[in-house]
């Protein structure tokens, strides 16, 4: 005669209070994964800008701060030709704003300084940037953008805003909404040009 052999009730019930447990403790870890990813994306990102923007004025200075045939100061990163801000109130030289030569430049942070002008620095610091755009729709029609650019305030409180656009707040038809230059929406960073300074701000939705 064979003898047939299964589990106890003793031995199911301690599998799933086994299991029950792996629930409570493990699931909420890989849940959170997901917010931690965009935050090491939006700090990972900043850290290369800030990075990028110090070599190219460490540049400049070792290059004894050349400038272009109409007197701004620039620098040859790694083929680009990069516009560094002009000395003036607030505002520290040898830090990058565009690498359009001329009156359109921004070097002093005037109203020549656009969102164009933080998108130009995002294109020509990074070797591979990843897509950006200052404009959302684009930001909603084209998938294969990853940032919102923006620019606020003037001379030496100007600031470019990145934003991460998976970490942006979407409206009732789905779409992206716009931040505008706010730092209590969506993972971002921004950039001083008058200091160079990179401040990363942190809102997972």
């Amino acid at each position: 005669m064979n003898k047939q052999s299964g589990f106890t009730l003793i031995e199911l019930v301690i599998v799933v209070v086994i299991l029950g447990f792996l629930a409570v403790t493990a699931i909420p870890k890989f849940l959170d994964l997901t917010d931690q990813a965009k935050q090491a994306n939006i700090e990972g990102m900043a850290g290369g800008f800030a990075t990028a923007v110090s070599l190219a004025r460490a540049q400049w200075e070792a290059e004894a701060r050349p400038k272009d045939v109409s007197g701004k100061n620039t620098v040859d990163y790694d083929g680009s030709n990069l516009i560094l801000t002009t000395e003036a109130t607030g505002i520290r030289p040898g830090y990058v704003v565009s690498t359009v030569a001329g009156g359109a430049s921004g070097d002093t942070l005037d109203t020549n300084f656009t969102s164009a002008n933080c998108v130009d620095i995002w294109q020509n610091i990074f070797q591979q940037p990843p897509r950006l755009t200052d404009a959302i729709a684009t930001l909603n029609s084209d998938r294969s953008m990853d940032y919102l650019a923006a620019k606020s305030g003037s001379g030496a409180t100007t600031l470019c805003h990145y934003y991460l656009k998976e970490t942006l707040n979407k409206d009732s038809n789905g779409s992206f909404a716009d931040p505008g230059v706010s730092t209590i929406t969506g993972n971002s960073f921004t950039y001083q040009p008058a200091n160079s300074s990179v401040i990363v701000y942190i809102n997972n939705n």
